[in-house]
């Protein structure tokens, strides 16, 4: 079971990094777009170094067009650094991409997955990662809890090395139901993570702790005594 940040917010990461036992990070132009019109290349390299080379950092190339795609994953992979997991997303200009691109031993993560089928072709293909679209599945009225078991059976029945880095979530709930179903990886914006932990019910234990504490031993620390 892993956990990603699903963002390009360099204070963000840094500051949470320190807090959550992430294994990497993702993006994708939306999430940029928050950022605003940053140093791409730069950008990215800031992040690495936060984060560090034992962690993964996926990236997600814009282009449409084989051609375009497979341009814009060479200058990622050259300009940031070549551990780099492309994101492509998996339709038939993808997959032809995906196909390239492993052969080339490249890392890829397979996005923008709403269906067993995009997910299934993209493992074929030799995806190391699938990133099936949680919310946006059930927006759609597709069930992800479905869809995510699905591709963990045959990832199980076929001995298939590809991970299920579930993404695009509202609420811990779905991040949970998500590796419930079989998932090992989930990405996310680490304000839903912080969140979590921010449960009224959480805090009321830690002030009882410490007012029991106090009742004995008064305002004295355990590393006073």
């Amino acid at each position: 079971m892993e956990y990603m940040f699903d963002t390009a917010n360099i204070e963000v990461i840094e500051e949470c990094s320190k807090i959550f036992p992430i294994t990497g990070v993702t993006s994708n132009p939306s999430i940029i777009k928050k950022e605003g019109k940053i140093d791409f290349f730069n950008h990215f390299r800031k992040i690495r170094e936060i984060i560090g080379m034992d962690k993964t950092l996926h990236i997600q190339v814009t282009a449409q067009d084989y051609e375009g795609m497979l341009k814009e994953a060479k200058a990622i992979l050259e300009n940031v650094d070549n551990k780099v997991y492309i994101k492509i997303p998996v339709n038939a200009e993808g997959l032809k991409v995906i196909k390239i691109l492993k052969s080339q031993g490249v890392s890829i993560t397979a996005t923008a997955i709403y269906t067993k089928a995009q997910g299934l072709l993209a493992m074929e293909a030799g995806a190391d990662f699938i990133a099936p679209y949680f919310n946006r599945m059930e927006n759609m009225d597709i069930d992800p809890r479905e869809v995510i078991s699905t591709f963990a059976d045959i990832i199980e029945k076929y001995n298939y090395s590809t991970k299920i880095l579930a993404a695009s979530f509202k609420n811990i709930r779905q991040v949970n139901d998500s590796f419930a179903c079989g998932a090992q990886t989930a990405t996310m914006a680490p304000e839903i993570l912080l969140d979590a932990l921010k449960m009224p019910a959480i805090q009321k234990a830690v002030d009882d702790f410490s007012t029991d504490w106090e009742a004995i031993f008064g305002k004295v620390s355990i590393a006073d005594l």
